[in-house]
């Protein structure tokens, strides 16, 4: 029997799946998420490793995967559904809720500070951070 080495998560990569990987053990993520396969990339462009959040079948997980060179991040090579790339600073503002308001979310986007791609995939993510509440 061949046993699967599980990857271990550095940088970015780490933190968000520290964040997110506790969904498994809701019921009612599983349930929601039970037919969706979707995989969103979220890249901080300072950091040197970008988190693939993978959702298949109500599970969900992280990957990590280095962003230099640039083309490790690409829609082809990667398979991502969604991207979401700005700065470690403002994805810690996204996750901490406290200093942003919905308009200086879409001030940063305006002004190309907040990057995304494909935003009807991103937009699974606020559905995600409604589990963390309940």
């Amino acid at each position: 029997m061949i046993e699967e080495k599980k990857v271990r998560l550095k940088g970015f990569a780490k933190i968000v799946a520290q964040q997110v990987e506790p969904l498994n053990t809701i019921e009612k993520f599983m349930q929601d998420f039970k037919d969706k396969e979707l995989k969103i990339l979220l890249n901080a462009k300072d950091g040197k490793y970008a988190a693939l959040l993978v959702i298949e079948h109500g599970k969900i997980y992280v990957e990590g995967i280095e962003n230099e060179p640039k083309s490790n991040i690409k829609k082809e090579v990667v398979g991502w559904d969604g991207l979401l790339e700005t700065k470690t600073q403002t994805f810690v503002d996204l996750l901490g809720g406290e200093n942003l308001s919905m308009g200086s979310i879409i001030w940063k986007i305006l002004t190309f500070r907040i990057k995304i791609k494909s935003i009807k995939n991103v937009l699974v993510l606020l559905q995600l951070f409604q589990y963390g509440d309940e």
